[in-house]
């Protein structure tokens, strides 16, 4: 079965992807793969304008899989996950995402990534990687796009989640709903439903050139500054292990 549930909707104009294991939705090697085929098949789909992101409640997405962040598996893993963000800029087609319960760390990073997203108060968003002794380079290349620097610093360095309500105020979310999916319809019928694919896709791609230059450029710096110089490191290591085998870290700070 797939680990995401794919929907067309407003006369195939917006497809849906549902991440629908959960209730972590974890977002693992599995998921990624299943997304990234979905999106493969949308070049050949020039009505669609746009793709919403959600997951089967109650939570989008507890993030990533921690055990495919050990050695042996990251090296593959981590190229993979970043590979998916290039596609989706090389895709050029806008998204949204529709958010509620906890929405954290690789879950958030796909979040943060969108055009629009609508979410619950119950939200609670971040990327608490450095918990377990690393760090999120996707939300260190593309947080700043959405908070600035300073509070994209903030949230990387301290790992500390945000509410629905700290999450609009600070512009990591752009409404507040009961019902996500509904305000994100609501926003495509106000915005783009009256429009042609063909302009509202060259002018998506044409206000986030950058963040294409950013996965095609920033990111794999970052990547190799993770795989190759941080997991060298005794505690990475020991962060994901202690999570792992549910017991807290012993840090040796090296």
């Amino acid at each position: 079965m797939s680990p995401i549930r794919v929907e067309r909707s407003h006369g195939d104009a917006v497809v849906r992807i549902t991440l629908a294991r959960p209730k972590a939705n974890v977002l693992d090697m599995a998921m990624v793969t299943a997304i990234r085929e979905a999106l493969a098949e949308l070049h050949e789909a020039p009505e669609v304008k746009l793709i919403v992101l959600s997951g089967e409640a109650p939570n989008f997405s507890f993030g990533a899989s921690v055990p495919e962040h050990l050695p042996g598996v990251v090296e593959s893993m981590l190229p993979a996950f970043h590979q998916l963000f290039v596609e989706l800029e090389v895709l050029g087609i806008p998204t949204a995402a529709a958010v509620s319960g906890h929405c954290l760390g690789g879950a958030a990073e796909l979040v943060l990534w969108c055009g629009y997203v609508a979410a619950t108060t119950n939200t609670r968003i971040g990327v608490p990687e450095v918990s377990l002794g690393v760090f999120p380079p996707v939300a260190a290349v593309g947080l700043r796009w959405r908070v600035g620097g300073a509070n994209a610093t903030r949230m990387v360095v301290t790992g500390a989640p945000l509410s629905g309500e700290e999450a609009l105020a600070k512009g990591l979310v752009d409404e507040l709903a009961d019902d996500p999916l509904a305000a994100v319809d609501r926003w495509y019928d106000a915005h783009l439903s009256g429009l042609s694919a063909v302009g509202v896709r060259y002018a998506w791609k044409a206000a986030r050139a950058p963040m294409l230059k950013a996965v095609r450029e920033e990111l794999p710096v970052l990547e190799r500054l993770y795989l190759h110089e941080l997991m060298r490191h005794h505690d990475p290591l020991e962060g994901l292990k202690a999570f792992t085998e549910k017991r807290p870290a012993e840090w040796q700070h090296r």
